[in-house]
């Protein structure tokens, strides 16, 4: 695919909105409406080791306003600027949980929905936590919650959580444990 033109038509504090004008692989020319996004980073925190049988893991049950109710995830957030990956994981983790983290490993990346945003989230654990204070902002309305990696895996299971990006890293870490 060959980017032909792009129009900016929005700037916003989070997401800004161009109209791309490209060629496709086959010829032909169109207009996609994408989303334009800094990234981000999310981490599934381990308050035990994750070798444990079944360890306890942090998870937020967070309101959201775009689906009108609570959803349960994992530590999450935006790049600020050209921050790195692992450096968006670290603050994040410590605002929205309170924890640092002495050993953080990077599980994968994800296209969240490429059909209209080339917004990408890299995916993190952590380990060896240290707790302190959290650091959240005016429109994060959050709880924190232990959870047992066992309840964690049936919540998954049962559509109790539906976010893409924790369902994404917590079966990714599932695999990893299975072999």
């Amino acid at each position: 695919m060959t980017l032909l033109s792009t129009r900016r038509i929005y700037t916003g504090r989070v997401v800004n909105l161009d109209v791309d004008t490209v060629r496709f692989p086959n010829g032909a020319v169109g207009e996609l409406e994408m989303m334009r996004h800094s990234g981000a980073s999310a981490v599934v925190p381990f308050l035990d080791p994750a070798t444990d049988a079944d360890p306890r893991i942090l998870l937020i049950r967070q309101f959201r306003h775009a689906t009108d109710g609570w959803l349960w995830e994992i530590p999450a957030g935006r790049r600020d600027g050209e921050e790195a990956a692992e450096a968006t994981a670290h603050r994040e983790l410590a605002e929205e949980t309170g924890y640092t983290t002495g050993r953080l490993e990077r599980l994968t990346t994800i296209w969240t929905t490429p059909g209209f945003t080339d917004e990408r989230i890299h995916l993190f654990s952590a380990h060896d936590l240290t707790p302190g204070a959290t650091a959240h902002e005016v429109d994060e309305v959050m709880e924190l919650h232990e959870v047992a990696w066992s309840r964690a895996m049936a919540m998954v299971q049962d559509g109790t959580i539906t976010d893409t990006k924790t369902v994404v890293a917590l079966l990714w870490l599932a695999a990893a444990r299975a072999g």
